[in-house]
C-alpha cells in the first residue's frame, strides 16, 4: 500500500506540494490527475524516495520514504516521463544490466526479461539496439525495466504515451493483471478515458494541493450531481409533454426525447414507465446518460478556480 500525511515539498520558497494526504490500498490503481506543473512528479519523487519531503511523511509498502529510502527504491518500479534508456545497448544487455543492479540471479533476470518482452510483443527485438526502437517500443521497454524486479508497487507516468492503439491496450491489460496480483499502482496520465477505465480511485492535484479524491462514482455525484436519464419515444410527445415537464427535473428535451435528473432511478423509473404505458405513450428506450471523467475533471478544476478567485478577491466565506 501507499500512504502519506501532510506531505509537503518546498523549493526556495515555492510550495510544489502542499500538505498532501493520500491512501492507496494494496491491489488497487490510483489515477493521479492534474495539469502540468501541478505537483504530480514531485509527489512521485517523494514517494519513490528520490526527494525528501520538507514536511509530512509517507510510507510505501510499509517502508518510510526517509528512514527506509534504500528499501523503498528497491520495492518500487518506476516509469518516468524521461526514460533514460541506454540507446547503444541491445535490449537484452540493457535489461540484464538493470537485473544485476537489482541483484537478480542470472537465470531469473533472463527469464523475466524474455517473458516481459514477449508479453509486450518485443520478443524479436531482444538483440536490437535500443536506439533503433520506435517511440512506442521504447515506452514498452521502459515498462519492462520497471517490472523486471517484480516490485509490489508501480508508479507509472503516462505509460501509454506515444503508443499505437494495440500496444496501448497491451499495457492497459498488463496493468489490470498486475492489480489482480495485488500490486499497488499509481498512474499519472492525461488520458482521462484510460484513467476512468483503469482506476479504482482518482485524485486531482492543482497548485500542489489534492483538491479531489475518490472513486469515479463518488466524484461524479459530488461535482456533477444526480444521474441524468434519457427517455426516447416512438412518436412526438404532444399532450404528454406538459405533465412530464411538471413532474420531472427536465434538463434537455426534443420532439420525441427528453433528459431528466433523478436521485433514485431504481425507485422513480419503474413508476414513470407505468404512467407512460397507461397514458399510451410508446417508449423506445430509457437509459442513463453516462458521465465521463472529462466532464467530472473539468468541473473539479472549474470549482477550484472559482474558489481560488474568491479567496484572492477577499470574497471567500
Amino acid at each position: 500500500m501507499i500512504e502519506a500525511s501532510g506531505l509537503t515539498k518546498i523549493f526556495d520558497g515555492f510550495v510544489a506540494v502542499d500538505n498532501l494526504s493520500l491512501y492507496v490500498e494494496a491491489g488497487s490503481v490510483f489515477a493521479f490527475l492534474g495539469p502540468n506543473g501541478a505537483g504530480k512528479t514531485t509527489t512521485i519523487r517523494m514517494l519513490t524516495a528520490i526527494l525528501e519531503p520538507t514536511r509530512g511523511w509517507a510510507r510505501v509498502n510499509g517502508l518510510d520514504v526517509v528512514r527506509d529510502a534504500a528499501q523503498v527504491r528497491a520495492s518500487v518500479g518506476v516509469l518516468t516521463e524521461q526514460h533514460g534508456l541506454y540507446e547503444r545497448m541491445k535490449a537484452a544487455e540493457y535489461l540484464d544490466f538493470f537485473g544485476r543492479i537489482y541483484h537478480l540471479p542470472r537465470t531469473l533476470r533472463r527469464e523475466r526479461a524474455q517473458a516481459l518482452m514477449a508479453r509486450f510483443g518485443l520478443a524479436d527485438a531482444m538483440n536490437r539496439r535500443v536506439g533503433e526502437f520506435s517511440k512506442g517500443m521504447k515506452q514498452k521497454l521502459a515498462l519492462v525495466r520497471a517490472m523486471l524486479h517484480d516490485p509490489p508497487v508501480l508508479l507509472l507516468d503516462e505509460p501509454t504515451s506515444a503508443m499505437d492503439p494495440q500496444s496501448a491496450k497491451q499495457v492497459r491489460d498488463a496493468i489490470l493483471e498486475l492489480k489482480n496480483d495485488r500490486r499497488t499502482i499509481i498512474l499519472t496520465t492525461h488520458n482521462l478515458t484510460e484513467a476512468q477505465q483503469l482506476a479504482d480511485r482518482i485524485g486531482v492535484i492543482r497548485r500542489g494541493k489534492l483538491i479531489a479524491n475518490g472513486t469515479f462514482e463518488e466524484l461524479s455525484q459530488r461535482f456533477v450531481g444526480d444521474p441524468i436519464m434519457e427517455i426516447r419515444f416512438a412518436a412526438p410527445l404532444n399532450g404528454a409533454s406538459e405533465w412530464l415537464h411538471k413532474e420531472l427535473d427536465v434538463v434537455a428535451h426534443g420532439e420525441n426525447w427528453l433528459r431528466f435528473r433523478t436521485k433514485s432511478p431504481q425507485e422513480h423509473n419503474p413508476i414513470l414507465l407505468q404512467r407512460l404505458i397507461s397514458a399510451g405513450v410508446p417508449v423506445v428506450t430509457l437509459s442513463e446518460v453516462p458521465h465521463t471523467l472529462e466532464t467530472v475533471y473539468l468541473q473539479i478544476v472549474n470549482e477550484d478556480e472559482n474558489l481560488t478567485e474568491k479567496a484572492q478577491n477577499g470574497n471567500y466565506a
